[in-house]
């Protein structure tokens, strides 16, 4: 008899070890595919924010193309602006102005169509516009943000990719964007010779929609 109650202990004890690793198993397979459709989601709702092509040129040469994504739940009048610009063909021949290694590219001014070089990153004052929208997107590499006077409602047209890192700028500035292909072309820009911050020759830009 008492034999049989230390197998039979032996059996409840083994039947207890399996259910518990079953469990735990089962458990596992259930976090692992809320992680899976987690992510499913989130890359959807990525797939949901418009996106566009800058085909980058210098000297009759295509450096080549950055893709960008920008965020209309964190900078709606941004993203429309900008949307509204690249419909209309507004960027289309306008040129990366300012460039600073490890920092940013700035560009979008209508001036650097075809107005002189020294007028390049001043703007048009008829143009519209844009108040702050500042979010909790941080400046690190790859953002999009939008160039503005000291006054922080000034935005208009200029936009800046960030090259490095810059915390200082989180906050103070509309980030609204940010590169998913094409930062060899952001480097690209930086590495063309410049006096200062002003490249010699003009690196231009044309932008569409991504379908």
């Amino acid at each position: 008899m008492i034999k049989i109650l230390k197998n039979s202990s032996l059996l409840l004890i083994f039947f207890m070890l399996t259910f518990s690793i079953g469990c735990s198993a089962n458990q596992k397979n259930a976090e692992n595919n809320l992680n899976k459709e987690s992510t499913i989601a989130m890359q959807t709702e990525n797939n949901t924010n418009p996106k566009y092509v800058i085909t980058v040129t210098t000297r009759g040469q295509t450096l080549g193309d950055i893709v960008v994504e920008l965020f209309p739940d964190k900078a709606p009048q941004h993203v429309r602006n900008f949307d509204s610009l690249v419909s209309i063909g507004f960027y289309d021949g306008t040129a990366f102005h300012r460039v600073i290694d490890g920092f940013m590219i700035q560009g979008g001014d209508p001036n650097s169509k075809d107005k002189p070089k020294n007028t390049w990153g001043f703007g048009d004052p008829s143009q519209r516009k844009i108040p702050a929208e500042f979010n909790d997107i941080k400046h690190k590499r790859g953002i999009l943000s939008a160039a503005r006077t000291p006054d922080p409602n000034s935005a208009t047209s200029q936009f800046f990719i960030m090259v490095g890192d810059a915390p200082h700028l989180d906050g103070n500035y509309t980030a609204y964007g940010k590169v998913v292909s094409g930062m060899d072309v952001v480097d690209a820009i930086v590495a063309q010779p410049k006096e200062g911050s002003a490249p010699i020759d003009k690196i231009e830009m044309k932008i569409r929609k991504k379908e």
